[in-house]
């Protein structure tokens, strides 16, 4: 004998359970769903009775899907008695409704905004993979119709963040890498994972993490332009007094030249080669996006190095340019730790995350305003 709130606790459960969510989602012969209450004992209705009743009266009280009455006859009884023997839902909002769960309600939601705006062919995909769930619905969707356009060469050796295709923006793929493959997989029976998404696509592999290596001295390295893998800047020195980290290397082309200067560019989000030993006796700036992951990039570098100036990355910049530059951050960061951040960067990041369009990408900075910046801080450390 079960009581609403035993079914609901088990419903709730059986929502965590990606083969049940198939199939009560996609299989529309797997409704209505009768769930047996269990018929009270007569040993209860004899010596429980207000057991009984209140029992009774929790399934009156019943008003998602239906529950259905049977007389059941008892041995000592003078008449049947009307018992709740099942609760038969019709279709999954009952069944998630039944359950009580904020959380799969919640979860319930975000599926279905998913579902009806991606192809049929990634249905049973997002119905299964529930860590979706967690992301925003908008960016998901966008994901799978970016999967629907991609195809094996797709890009021409041109780096994903530059596509540009769907209406993403240049982080589009570092943030949605996992899913996008995934994805594809399904539409090319798994040759995205055994390629790698960048050979699928005919992209540069960024998966070794290769920097690009700036000589704005113009004298201190063999090569104007080198290519260098993470790793090993941990263990070689460069030959310049004076580091610039660039987050995006397409600002390459807004660089001045600066004497006894190397700038670092395309680190994104891998900044613990900083940890490297010889860089303690460098002089450091670091220039990222103005967004909260620019943000969140900088805090990295800072804790690696609480000295580093942050150059072009500021309140009255982005105010200076916001209205024609600016542009909503789909995915801003929110748990990352950015303690290491000063307090009037810590008030732009805050402002950043609430603005409705918080990040105004580096690249669309204006070539002076650029060379400006970086050669007053190249000056004021002479």
């Amino acid at each position: 004998m079960k009581s609403p709130d035993d079914i609901a606790r088990e419903l709730a459960r059986q929502w965590n359970n990606a083969n049940i969510r198939e199939t009560r989602l996609l299989m529309a012969d797997s409704w209505p769903l009768k769930i047996s209450i269990g018929r009270p004992r007569s040993q209860v209705i004899n010596q429980q009775p207000d057991k009984i009743r209140q029992h009774f009266q929790q399934w009156r009280q019943i008003n998602i899907g239906e529950v259905q009455w049977t007389p059941v006859n008892y041995r000592g009884a003078a008449a049947s008695i009307e018992a709740p023997v099942y609760w038969v839902l019709s279709k999954p909002s009952e069944w998630i409704e039944a359950s009580g769960c904020k959380n799969s309600k919640h979860e319930y939601q975000q599926l279905l905004t998913i579902i009806s705006q991606v192809d049929p062919i990634f249905h049973p995909y997002f119905v299964r993979q529930k860590r979706w769930l967690a992301k925003p619905a908008d960016e998901v969707i966008k994901a799978a119709k970016l999967a629907l356009i991609l195809t094996p060469g797709f890009a021409q050796g041109v780096p994903l963040r530059s596509l540009g295709v769907a209406n993403t923006d240049t982080k589009f793929f570092e943030r949605n890498h996992l899913l996008i493959r995934q994805l594809l997989d399904i539409r090319f029976d798994g040759l995205a994972s055994r390629l790698g998404l960048e050979a699928f696509l005919d992209a540069p592999d960024d998966s070794h993490h290769w920097l690009l290596v700036t000589d704005l001295d113009g004298t201190l390295l063999p090569f104007k332009q080198l290519r260098v893998r993470d790793h090993e800047l941990v263990t070689t020195p460069l030959p310049a007094d004076k580091i610039l980290i660039v987050e995006n290397e397409q600002c390459l082309h807004l660089l001045p030249a600066l004497s006894n200067t190397i700038a670092i560019l395309g680190a994104g989000l891998n900044l613990s080669w900083l940890q490297a030993a010889w860089l303690s006796s460098k002089v450091l700036a670091y220039w990222g996006d103005m967004d909260s992951w620019g943000l969140t990039m900088l805090a990295r570098a800072r804790k690696y190095h609480p000295e580093l100036s942050a150059l072009l990355m500021n309140q009255a910049l982005f105010n200076q340019y916001q209205e024609n530059k600016a542009v909503a951050e789909p995915n801003p960061s929110v748990n990352e730790d950015c303690t290491a951040l000063k307090d009037e960067e810590q008030e732009f990041l805050t402002a950043l995350r609430l603005h409705e369009k918080g990040r105004l990408e580096q690249e669309f900075l204006p070539k002076e305003i650029v060379h400006r910046a970086l050669c007053q801080w190249h000056l004021s450390i002479q």
